[in-house]
């Protein structure tokens, strides 16, 4: 078997305002760094409404759906904007992370990331924001327990800034572990150490300027052993690379090298207690070259561990 890169062309028609920097550019920066890796490159499906509905109430998907303009944009807060081709590159951003876990535990794949825009970590049960619709990571976790039968899946988050909308969805679901590293104080301002949802998440903040050193001592120490006593069934990773030190949008400091480091680390992880399935989905990075560079460090990790 091999890694699967699920991604689809649709998620460029979600075209966001002049200068903003979630930009059709990014998803081309990433598709074009994995060009000529021995990959599985699969179509990422439109999300079920199944699917949909075991994270949002149907009031927030038809909210979304009436949104959705049939030309230029229409703005849901400062950050989060709609075009015309937003809608269905959302439904695609979510359908190829369950997608993405069908394979990885159908044994059509060993892992697999899911190469989409808009991300979705923000997008918490009734409220679009920080560029996310939809919460990808969190609707594979739950076809994975609903469908397909697991009884434990672990979220781990490295993009820089928390992920609220991941924590919102599955605080109360003592199924799912959430783990997160990210900068604080920083958008959106939640994740402090002490929000710990029924004893099944795990925010680690880290100060501005915390670099390769800082942030590998606490996946060691605080992270990985957490997952560890969790025995995860499937884990999920929220790729977000906008803590690198190039980023625009934030003040971390880590290098290429350390997605690579904290991918191994998790797929060891994996490699223990299921097999070594992984799904990962692409969160946030907004610095192209960072992005890029970043992505292929982790899914160079992810093809090396799925031969």
């Amino acid at each position: 078997m091999t890694t699967a890169l699920i991604s689809h062309p649709d998620c460029a028609d979600h075209v966001t305002p002049p200068g903003h920097p979630e930009q059709v550019a990014r998803l081309a920066a990433v598709l074009n760094a994995l060009e000529g890796m021995p990959l599985t490159r699969v179509t990422a499906p439109l999300v079920a409404d199944d699917d949909l509905l075991r994270a949002h109430p149907q009031t927030h998907i038809d909210a979304i759906r009436a949104a959705a303009p049939t030309e230029g944009w229409r703005s849901l807060d400062a950050d989060t904007h709609m075009s015309s081709g937003t809608l269905t590159a959302a439904l695609r951003a979510a359908g190829g992370v369950v997608r993405a876990v069908d394979m990885v535990l159908g044994d059509e794949a060993n892992n697999a990331f899911v190469a989409v825009r808009p991300p979705g970590h923000h997008a918490e049960r009734e409220t679009a924001m920080g560029f996310c619709f939809f919460g990808n990571v969190v609707i594979g976790a739950k076809h994975a327990l609903e469908y397909h039968g697991l009884d434990r899946v672990a979220i781990v988050d490295f993009d820089v800034h928390h992920g609220n909308g991941t924590q919102d969805l599955v605080e109360d679901d003592p199924r799912i572990l959430f783990c997160s590293t990210h900068q604080s104080p920083l958008y959106p301002g939640t994740g402090a150490a002490h929000e710990v949802g029924v004893d099944n998440v795990l925010n680690v903040p880290l100060p501005e300027g915390t670099g390769s050193k800082a942030f590998r001592d606490v996946m060691e120490r605080l992270v990985l052993p957490r997952i560890d006593a969790f025995s995860p069934q499937l884990v999920i990773i929220s790729a977000g690379f906008d803590a690198h030190m190039s980023d625009p949008l934030a003040g971390m400091n880590l290098t290429t090298e350390d997605f690579g480091w904290v991918t191994e680390r998790l797929c060891d992880v994996a490699s223990t207690h299921c097999e070594g399935r992984v799904v990962s989905s692409l969160e946030g990075g907004y610095d192209l070259t960072a992005l890029g560079a970043s992505a292929a460090a982790h899914v160079k990790v992810l093809e090396e561990r799925g031969r």
